[in-house]
């Protein structure tokens, strides 16, 4: 299997379809989700609608930069999630995660072999290989803690 097959095939399992590393992906985590626990505090922990975001807020950015070459997104703003007030609130918000999290995976299925070792806007952000694991690292750290915060929501 090729590089972009690969990363491809990791990106949608830990989005859409996987159960190698966590046992579970966001779509099963998020998509039958009631909205009320999605936006549901525990503690000082993020909500399962902001951690959503979060990771949204990021495919999201990546996708347009891959098309313009630009990296218009900042972490200060990774966190902004507008509020959730009803369920086709968190609905949208589910539809527009699953929909860039194919649409994520698709572009890198598609990309030459060689963009993987180029560098990735600016040589200061390292190459595409680089940001795109990134992508799958940071990804499974939050999707821990979703699945943790769903069985203390489910528990409570």
């Amino acid at each position: 299997m090729t590089r972009n097959l690969t990363i491809a095939t990791r990106l949608r399992e830990v989005f859409l379809n996987g159960h190698w590393i966590a046992n579970t992906n966001y779509k099963e985590q998020i998509q039958n989700l009631d909205w009320k626990q999605a936006i549901q505090k525990i503690d000082n922990l993020n909500t399962i609608a902001a951690l959503t975001f979060h990771i949204n807020y990021y495919l999201e950015g990546l996708l347009n930069a891959f098309e313009s070459g630009k990296l218009e997104i900042r972490d200060k703003y990774s966190f902004d999630l507008p509020p959730i007030n009803s369920g086709s609130d968190w609905n949208k918000l589910v539809a527009d995660f699953l929909n860039n999290s194919e649409q994520f995976a698709d572009k890198v299925e598609q990309m030459e072999d060689a963009v993987f070792d180029q560098p990735f806007i600016d040589e200061k952000y390292g190459t595409f290989l680089r940001n795109i694991e990134g992508v799958i690292e940071h990804s499974y750290y939050h999707l821990g803690q979703i699945t943790l915060i769903g069985k203390m929501i489910r528990n409570a």
